[in-house]
């Protein structure tokens, strides 16, 4: 029996879009879903019992911070992520490439791995394939990442052919080292930029070592939104239809449903969290900066159409008075109502498959949301 199985139960007519369901070895959930981020092992403010009220059943925890803190050993130690953060459910462990190359200047890329210094404290670290795949085997994810170079936004054809073909040698080294085949899943990520040979290139290559899932990275790094549509476009019928398919840091509503009409199923970014600790909130009318001093005598809750526990009970009076004295639970209920946000509209997004509208649920919360209007505000 594989550790990660894939579900095909309903296609679009209207759109294409696909209804699935993902099964791991701690529990099932169905797609198109969203996974809120648990970077440090705990998704910023949020205790794993909320999540379970949201009905969030996979979450994403983070390869390299762990690595640096408190380090896998220890995880291991404690019986693995899940014991170690008392969640039952599915986590995802990215490979910490993407950190590696975000987070640090002074990196070299070599084809044994990365050689870069701690974001931290300065101190020379290494990441190599061989790494990766340890560390994440101690951390005990049901989904593993395999190590890829995350080149930069805008890059050239030569540079990006290079990286591609690179990360598909590091990919076959990551399922050479992967210890544990029959309790964790790795996942193969496609690079190439906005190029479509290249796209084409990481793609059969990666299909061809047979992962039990697949990435779309190298997207949401500052290209346009329009140059993303069309980079999935033409990457997604690329990808197995019987595995599930990954696009990997996106997170704001239009991209999601963008993301799920063009065949996504799963997503992650670290947006909603990272908002809401500066009072922004998601809401079916567009976004709501809680802490403007027009909400200091609004007494209505955050969204009027949002049933979640935060806008059942409290008003955006209160939250931005806590926002605005910096007082923690004021970023624990934006973060939870950010999350509750996301997690129901890909739960409207499902629905809206299975009865094949979700073209016109598209265009419809896109109306609402204020996304068609000249000027509109995204995050």
């Amino acid at each position: 029996m594989k550790p990660i199985t894939y579900e095909h139960i309903k296609t679009c007519k209207q759109t294409g879009a696909r209804l699935g369901k993902v099964h791991t070895p701690h529990g099932s959930f169905d797609t198109p879903t969203f996974m809120p981020v648990g970077t440090l092992a705990t998704v910023k403010t949020i205790s794993p019992e909320e999540l379970k009220e949201m009905n969030a059943n996979i979450i994403l925890s983070n390869t390299y911070h762990l690595w640096l803190r408190p380090g896998q050993d220890i995880v291991k130690e404690a019986g693995g992520l899940h014991k170690f953060m008392n969640w039952d459910g599915a986590i995802l462990t990215d490979s910490g490439g993407f950190q590696v190359f975000s987070l640090s200047d002074m990196r070299e890329i070599k084809e044994e791995g990365v050689h870069f210094r701690n974001h931290l404290n300065g101190e020379k670290l290494f990441l190599s394939p061989e790494k990766a795949m340890h560390i994440q085997n101690a951390l005990g994810s049901d989904i593993m990442m395999a190590f890829d170079e995350c080149p930069p936004y805008p890059a050239t054809y030569d540079y990006m052919k290079s990286s591609v073909e690179r990360t598909s040698r590091w990919a076959e080294r990551c399922l050479e080292a992967h210890q544990c085949p029959s309790d964790q899943g790795l996942f193969g990520i496609i690079q190439g930029g906005e190029y479509e040979e290249l796209r084409k290139q990481s793609a059969r290559n990666l299909a061809s070592m047979d992962f039990p899932g697949y990435a779309i990275g190298g997207l949401s790094v500052g290209e346009p939104k329009d140059v993303m549509n069309r980079v999935l476009e033409f990457t997604t019928p690329l990808m197995p239809t019987n595995k599930p398919r990954y696009l990997m840091g996106v997170g704001s509503p239009d991209s999601l449903i963008d993301g799920a009409i063009r065949g996504i199923d799963m997503f992650d970014c670290v947006l909603p969290t990272r908002i809401a600790r500066n009072g922004t909130c998601m809401t079916s009318n567009g976004r709501l900066v809680v802490r403007n001093a027009k909400y200091a005598r609004d007494f209505g809750p955050i969204d009027e159409n949002c049933d979640c526990h935060v806008c059942k009970n409290y008003s955006r009076a209160y939250i931005r008075h806590l926002v605005k004295c910096n007082e923690t639970y004021g970023f624990r209920l934006t973060t939870y109502h950010n999350l509750y946000f996301l997690l129901k509209l890909m739960e409207q997004v499902r629905i809206a498959i299975s009865e094949d509208r979700l073209g016109d649920f598209k265009e419809a919360f896109f109306e609402q949301y204020g996304f068609n209007q000249p000027n509109a505000k995204n995050f």
